[in-house]
């Protein structure tokens, strides 16, 4: 079941193609937005929650951020979704298919033509991402966004509605909670220490037991850990080590 995006600036055309697609048993969810701007915003907000998005219908001709830069954009993406374009413009196809658009769609769009594209899209659409060791979290830095490799990171603190990342080269951060980071990298060795922290154990250094207390060497950093997880840090470290032996 697919995932996909919509974004037309015509109300309109937004409306009758998320129906269409709302309409093909094949898409799970269709999701819309009305500018290119509101698109890449919705996108990175997506991959920071660790959402799946297969696919975006993208008109062309928009004003401010247009279609074709938006693709750009998008192609920067660690796994980008793919691309099917949904235009009254028939002079842009060449350009769509070096960007590797899946299909190239004339307005106005017959429903037999989008489910063709909804097919082609199916038949490449990658598999969600199983947020291993190549997983990336994308990071809002002054109007650019960084993409934080989930290897660089040491550990993650709870802040409110925030997480917040801290890396050898600085701490980022990122709207998303604890808990969902803590799913997303389940089975990739992020050991929850506190109720506010959740540790890499590749990063831990040291281990120690001082006067009941017990805390953790993360980095440069030295953590404290709570009662209630020690047993389970204790062991998840030590069957970490032997794994890495």
């Amino acid at each position: 079941m697919l995932r996909v995006l919509a974004v037309d600036d015509e109300v309109p055309a937004l409306e009758e193609l998320a129906y269409l697609l709302r309409r093909d048993s094949r898409v799970e969810q269709v999701l819309t937005a009305a500018d290119g701007v509101s698109a890449l915003q919705d996108m990175v907000q997506m991959i920071g929650a660790g959402e799946r998005l297969d696919g975006v219908f993208l008109d062309i001709r928009m004003p401010g951020l247009d279609g074709l830069d938006l693709a750009r954009l998008i192609g920067g993406f660690p796994s980008p979704p793919r691309l099917v374009f949904v235009t009254a413009h028939d002079d842009c196809a060449v350009q769509a298919f070096e960007l590797q658009a899946v299909d190239y769609l004339l307005k106005p769009v017959r429903a037999d033509r989008l489910a063709e594209a909804v097919r082609r899209l199916e038949a490449v659409a990658a598999p969600p991402d199983d947020c291993g060791l190549d997983d990336v979290i994308p990071v809002e830095l002054g109007g650019r966004t960084r993409f934080v490799p989930q290897q660089a990171v040491w550990f993650a603190e709870a802040k409110g509605d925030y997480v917040r990342l801290h890396t050898v080269d600085g701490s980022y951060l990122v709207r998303m909670s604890l808990a969902a980071l803590e799913r997303r990298w389940a089975g990739v060795g992020f050991i929850r220490v506190h109720r506010s922290t959740l540790v890499s154990a590749r990063h831990v250094s040291e281990l120690r037991f001082e006067g009941g207390k017990v805390t953790l060497t993360v980095g440069t950093e030295t953590l404290p850990v709570s009662r209630r997880h020690t047993r389970q840090v204790r062991e998840q470290l030590v069957n970490q080590h032997r794994l890495a032996q």
